[in-house]
């Protein structure tokens, strides 16, 4: 080895396609990217701010997203295992998957928000 430490992002297999193959295996994405994507409602410029300003709700029935639990890591390492193992289970698609792996490796784990500690949901719930 010339000395450099493996990073998480060395193990990705990209991929880059052309317009008409990317429309013929993502029909339903291509057609949301050509229409503008998805609206964005909201977003926090200061991350304790959005925590502060976020509504607390009801989490009965509530099933967590794959950034509930990177926000549980603690390291990178921790979140690159969890991307892979929700792609692997089909949780999430290899391209969500490389999205949230491309953000991991520019930013880190903390991109996807502060550490959700152990009695966040009864912190941030309504009774």
């Amino acid at each position: 080895m010339d000395g450099k430490k493996k990073k998480p992002v060395d193990d990705f297999a990209w991929q880059e396609y052309d317009k008409e193959e990317f429309e013929r295996k993502f029909p339903a994405l291509a057609k949301e990217l050509e229409g503008g994507g998805v609206p964005i409602e909201a977003f926090r410029a200061d991350e304790e701010e959005g925590e502060r300003e976020a509504e607390p709700r009801s989490f009965a029935g509530y099933e967590p997203t794959v950034i509930d639990f990177l926000r549980r890591c603690e390291t990178d390492e921790e979140a690159l295992e969890i991307i892979n193992w929700m792609e692997s289970r089909g949780e999430i698609t290899p391209e969500i998957a490389k999205e949230l792996r491309i953000t991991l490796a520019k930013k880190g784990v903390r991109a996807f928000g502060p550490k959700k500690e152990w009695g966040w949901y009864e912190r941030h719930g309504r009774g």
